[in-house]
């Protein structure tokens, strides 16, 4: 009951990249940079098994961005000649690649960091990709002309190394769309459909991931504009609902979602937002087993995990060790009070 996990990123340590920055440069480079991320990998696998979590992630060490880091193995992508572009409605501009050419994949994207996951770890693993939606919605497209067809060009590379993830052990497949909670009406009409066909034939646990944002200056300024309640969420969910997809995560602390929108997910497991990431004040284990309380008006206890609003990759590393022991304890806590 109430199993925890992370949304996906970590903080890069200070030694590996620059520390609290969404897009931070190396610090190495070659075979040293190669090393020191799964070095990385493995104090962060140590530190969530220290913390208590039971499904660990590798806290994408091994990726500058959460979508560029598997852009890198996509051929047809120009990264020599980088433009600026509005992300997510032009909520924030960005440096992103182009689309040049017909997609395809280069080889393998994650297998070194995926297999060295599951062979430093006994506890289950998650591993994330980015959305199809999202990653049209992060490059800047020259070629195919259509959002919809570039969605499922990158869709069908998705599943391809969703299904060599799979048979490197990984246990939960996570796909994060922020996007989702942007282009509403796009996002239940094909996006949903591409997210499914970047998770087809998935044997293993398959997740999306929806949230407002990085605690970042620009996520946190858009969120001042969204009024008293945040319902973004009620346009997708019943399509997520209607999917094959099994898991759905979702931000609820410190948000103004209404939790009843959590009923939409029914059939689905539910990771519950219990961590702010917006944040750096530390949650309490009271307040995180009162988050769980309040979703379960909404979702049935076997169907709850406990899970951050979205990644902690900008946050400071002692900041996000104290809130990986926060989410830990919250869980245990709701499992002393929940338990009848």
């Amino acid at each position: 009951m109430f199993d925890t996990a992370i949304a996906g990123s970590l903080p890069k340590p200070a030694w590996l990249a620059e520390t609290e920055k969404l897009w931070p440069t190396w610090k190495l480079a070659g075979d040293e940079l190669a090393q020191a991320k799964l070095d990385a990998t493995l104090l962060w696998i140590k530190q969530q098994e220290d913390a208590g979590l039971d499904v660990i992630g590798d806290g994408e060490q091994s990726r500058q961005h959460f979508v560029h880091g598997f852009l890198e193995r996509v051929q047809g992508i120009d990264f020599e000649h980088k433009v600026e572009m509005g992300i997510r409605r032009d909520r924030y501009k960005a440096m992103v690649p182009q689309v040049v050419g017909a997609l395809s994949l280069a080889g393998r994207v994650h297998e070194t960091e995926a297999r060295f996951l599951r062979a430093h770890t006994a506890r289950r693993i998650k591993f994330t990709l980015p959305g199809p939606m999202t990653i049209v919605d992060t490059v800047a497209d020259r070629f195919y002309g259509d959002r919809v067809k570039l969605a499922f060009a990158f869709a069908e590379l998705l599943n391809q190394e969703a299904l060599a993830l799979q048979a490197d052990g990984v246990d939960v497949i996570q796909f994060d769309e922020p996007a989702f909670n942007v282009y509403l009406e796009e996002a239940a009409d094909w996006g949903v459909k591409a997210l499914e066909r970047a998770a087809q034939g998935l044997r293993c646990t398959t997740a999306v991931h929806i949230c407002y944002g990085y605690g970042i200056a620009a996520n946190i300024d858009w969120k001042r504009t969204l009024g008293d309640e945040w319902r973004q969420y009620e346009k997708v969910f019943p399509a997520l609902a209607a999917s094959r997809i099994d898991q759905v995560s979702l931000e609820c602390i410190h948000s103004h979602v209404p939790p009843v929108l959590m009923s939409l997910l029914q059939g689905k497991d539910v990771m519950v937002g219990v961590i702010d990431v917006a944040s750096d004040k530390i949650e309490t284990a009271e307040e995180v087993a009162d988050e769980i309380g309040r979703a379960l008006q909404f979702v049935s206890r076997e169907r709850l995990i406990a899970c951050t609003n979205c990644g902690l990759a900008p946050m400071s590393r002692s900041v996000a060790e104290a809130k990986l022991r926060a989410l830990a304890e919250g869980a245990a806590l709701a499992r002393q009070r929940y338990a009848a």
